[in-house]
Parts: structure tokens; sequence; C-alpha cells
């Protein structure tokens, strides 16, 4: 569970580390009336933020070792995220992948100077051989969404928008996975503003949650698992979405294709298939806002080819 203190800890912790994102407001026929443009951020995603905060709360508790520093199991966004964030912050990173992982993302993982090493053939290994690291030499490992620093540091966002709007905001449509970014600014807005959680429907791992009473497991399928592949939603996504109420929706893969491809012409932005998430939700219908309603979308990542943009 983390709350706006936590998520305002975080934004003090993390001033001058991670970048301030700016606001695009939509043009007249756009359905969003702002778009976060956090896809700047460091790494090209806002796990920066959570990973900056991660290390930091580490160091701070005297649970770093600068010779052992962070491990990390992924291949994609929170991967990256870590190793620069360890390599801005000074200390080693080590980031454990599947056998599986694209040539091309571990040679970005060591292009941030991190140690990558490959096991297993599948995410659960990689994770079990990390989380085993970890616990043999003492480094702090960093979680790609379900870590209380982790989550409060994605939030820092969403107050960066409120402040901006000087709080002038209804409703947020993030992308959700394993839901720390979702979880995070839902605590950051709580009491101000309501939170979208938009899923594809291929990885409902916040709908199954629903249905189910609990997090469960998921299959994963469809256009954005490479970002949105989570299993299964974390503890404190599931507990933060049900104390702020947050709105749960489901896109298709058609409905991110086309929302991406709308963000491209309408305003040159390329985002990945994941982060197009939160504004298919508007452009599918998925979420209808009301006559007058103040939405924020945020555009959470760009670790993308944008060789089909056209």
């Amino acid at each position: 569970m983390i709350t706006r203190a936590d998520v305002e800890a975080a934004a003090r912790r993390t001033a001058g580390q991670v970048r301030r994102t700016p606001l695009l407001q939509g043009d007249p026929d756009d359905p969003a009336g702002w778009f976060k443009l956090e896809y700047l951020q460091h790494t090209g995603t806002f796990k920066a933020r959570g990973a900056v905060n991660r290390i930091l709360g580490a160091q701070e508790r005297g649970e770093l070792d600068p010779a052992v520093g962070v491990v990390v199991a992924s291949g994609g966004n929170a991967g990256m995220a870590n190793a620069w964030a360890a390599a801005a912050l000074g200390v080693p990173a080590t980031v454990f992948v599947p056998t599986t992982a694209p040539a091309v993302k571990v040679q970005r993982l060591r292009g941030y100077g991190a140690t990558v090493v490959q096991t297993g053939s599948e995410y659960a290994l990689a994770y079990a051989a990390a989380v085993e690291r970890a616990a043999e030499t003492g480094a702090v490992y960093c979680h790609a969404y379900d870590q209380p620093e982790i989550a409060a540091g994605a939030g820092t966002l969403g107050l960066e928008l409120l402040e901006d709007l000087d709080g002038r905001v209804d409703t947020v449509l993030v992308a959700v996975g394993g839901g720390g970014l979702m979880a995070g600014v839902a605590a950051a807005v709580e009491g101000v503003a309501r939170v979208v959680a938009v899923e594809p429907a291929g990885a409902p791992t916040l709908h199954a949650a629903v249905q189910a009473g609990a997090p469960v497991d998921v299959p994963v399928s469809g256009i954005a698992a490479d970002s949105l592949g989570a299993r299964r939603i974390g503890d404190i996504g599931w507990s933060v979405a049900g104390r702020t109420g947050v709105v749960p929706v489901l896109v298709e893969d058609d409905d991110l294709v086309a929302a991406r491809r709308r963000l491209w012409a309408d305003h040159r932005i390329a985002v990945e298939h994941g982060a197009a998430a939160a504004f298919a939700a508007l452009t599918a219908g998925a979420y209808v806002p009301e006559p007058g309603e103040r939405v924020v979308v945020v555009l959470c990542g760009a670790n993308t080819d944008p060789a089909d943009l056209h």
C-alpha cells in the first residue's frame, strides 16, 4: 500500500535526478484535454522515476552496498531504467534476462553499463535467478512494478500534472501492466481526480483480479505484451485500485494500433503500443468522458520501432 505522502517523499528524493515532463494541451477535436508526455523521461519511460527512488531510498537506509549495487530481472523498460539509474547514481547494476531476450535489448542494457546475465527460457526463470543473486550478494533487488518505492516514484508524474493544471483535473487515464504506474498516479491524485486504468484485452490483469476478488495469473498475448505483459496485477496496484476507486477498461489490439497511429498523424508523437493504451480508451470509446470533463492521458513510453508509422 502506498499513499500520497509516499509519492510526495519520492518527489523530494528524486528532485533533480529525473525529468519533469511537459503537458501538451490537446487540439479542439482531441478526446483528451491534455497529454502528459512521460515518454520524454530518461530511457524513454516513466520507469526511471521509480528506479531512482528505489535506489536512493535503499541508500538512505544503509541497505545499498556500493560495491554490489542493484539487481533486476527485465529485458525491457524496467531493466533499462534501473541500469540507467544505477549508472547515474554511481553503483553497479546486474540485469537478468531470459536467453530468448532480443539481442538489441541486451545491447541497450550493456550500453547503460549493466552486467547482463541471460538465464532460463522465460521471464519467470530469470526473475527467480535474480532474486537468488540478490539474496546471495546483498544487492538491492528492484522489482519491475510491485515495490512501494517503485510505485511511489512512478506516481510523481501525477503530482506534476496536478501542479501544472492547478488541481483542475477530473480524470487521468493510464496504461496498466503490473500496476505500478496506476498505483502511483492513483495515490498522487487521490481525493482530487479519478484514475481510469486501461488494459489490453490480451493481458487483463486488473480485470481478472476484480472478477476473482484477488490478484490471479492471466495468460498474456497481444501486440503490447512487450511492455504490458505482466501475468498478474501487483499487490500494491490491487490495494491502491480498491482504495481509490480506479475504473478499469479494456481495449483491443486494433484499438492500440489505431490510437498509436493517430498520435503520430495528429501530433508527431511516437509511442510504443502499450503507451497508446491510455489514449485508445478514448478513441475506441471504451471510456467516454462526460461533457466538460477534464481529462489527462499519460503517454508513458516510447521504446518502439517507428518504421510502421506513416
